[in-house]
């Protein structure tokens, strides 16, 4: 079938899984339920609604613990994970000290975390240490252990790279935190649900979730805080949540963040093996029919689904504009769609300017299909091969 015609026929095909992942038909029918037939309060103590609907949270929570390898009670629900990374840094970080706190972070971090770093270095309330990483993102673990001896208040290093895919060592980087005795923020919104986080074993001490990540609905999160470990509320209004998060909670979307959770917990494993090799055969035929083609960042060490590619000759917004009919991918991050900055992850790696100005952000999950890989492949070679004709 040509091309064309295929585009006619059938929506573009959705590769742009780190942005967010279609809901599973079995999660999106516990959310309908507990919208339509369940759908009490869970702040209402004096009736049967009210107590199965804090029931079914406390399920919840439960079984999003069950997978991170916390406790139940260590689970706050949120909005996701942009108002879980702005609760654990305001929250932990007291106001305008008489010195200001030092905070060491990945320069590749999600704009939830730089945005919200850099509005306390503003107010100076924070001076800010940018952890060292070389041209594949991979993070120095003697420069980290540097820094964290020289003393810090917090250390923010993400699970999995939102762009590059890359898989940071969780375990290595709390066991120098906890040397030092300095807390450490993990937003894993890109690794729960793909690589196995344990929380409490590995001392992590907040971990950021978005369920819209890993088949969930969107609008829907969770923090995990260690014991012993108080945050300051951002938002005030009835004390839900032992007073650290108020407002009332969004049963139908927490079960749903819940029922992600237990179905990651028994079909990760496999799930991830199946769409790597889906990867995989993506990336050898790009790099069969595209000559030049680039993969960025930790090729040893990434999420299953993700293919960060550039073409160096050619400008992302020319393949962007011609195979968004028939392909969503991305330029890069989600947060930052429509500006027409670079992307930071990829300019904190001092790649060249062509590289850069050529990337590609390609994210697959467990919905996508052989039929799809083979049909994105023969439409971004195609594109690729037409544009560079065009310019010869």
């Amino acid at each position: 079938m040509p091309l064309s015609e295929q585009s006619r026929k059938s929506p573009p095909i959705y590769l742009d899984y780190h942005s967010t992942t279609p809901v599973d038909r079995r999660v999106a029918d516990r959310i309908y339920y507990y919208m339509t037939e369940e759908f009490g309060n869970a702040s209402s103590v004096d009736h049967s609604w009210g107590d199965r609907a804090e029931a079914a949270v406390k399920q919840a929570a439960i079984q999003v613990a069950d997978l991170v390898g916390a406790h139940r009670r260590e689970i706050l629900w949120t909005s996701g994970a942009t108002e879980s990374v702005n609760l654990a840094i305001q929250g932990s970080l007291s106001a305008n000290p008489g010195k200001p706190h030092r905070i060491a972070l990945l320069p590749l971090e999600h704009k939830a975390v730089l945005d919200t770093c850099h509005i306390l270095h503003k107010r100076g309330w924070a001076e800010l240490i940018y952890l060292q990483v070389d041209s594949r993102g991979r993070l120095n673990l003697n420069h980290l252990e540097q820094v964290c001896a020289e003393g810090l208040s917090l250390v923010c290093v993400m699970a999995a790279n939102n762009e590059i895919g890359n898989i940071y060592p969780i375990k290595a980087i709390t066991q120098i935190t906890q040397q030092y005795g300095i807390p450490f923020l993990c937003d894993a919104s890109q690794a729960v649900g793909k690589i196995p986080i344990n929380f409490e074993e590995w001392g992590i001490t907040y971990l950021a979730i978005s369920a819209h990540k890993f088949y969930g609905s969107k609008g829907v999160g969770a923090l995990v805080v260690s014991k012993g470990h108080h945050l300051k509320p951002m938002i005030f209004g009835g004390a839900h949540q032992k007073g650290i998060r108020s407002g009332t909670l969004n049963v139908s979307g927490i079960v749903g963040l819940g029922e992600a959770c237990r179905l990651r917990q028994l079909e990760m494993a496999e799930d991830e093996k199946a769409i790597a090799s889906k990867r995989d055969r993506l990336q050898s035929l790009l790099l069969e029919q595209i000559p030049d083609l680039v993969i960025n960042g930790d090729t040893t060490s990434r999420l299953a689904g993700n293919l960060h590619i550039a073409i160096p000759d050619i400008p992302n917004s020319a393949v962007i504009a011609r195979v968004s009919s028939q392909l969503a991918i991305s330029t890069g991050s989600a947060c930052s769609s429509g500006v027409e900055t670079p992307s930071h992850v990829l300019r904190a790696l001092n790649l060249p300017g062509e590289v850069i100005e050529g990337a590609l952000r390609i994210g697959l999950g467990k919905f996508t299909t052989d039929q799809e890989i083979d049909t994105a492949a023969e439409i971004l070679s195609t594109t690729v091969s037409k544009i560079r004709q065009a310019l010869s």
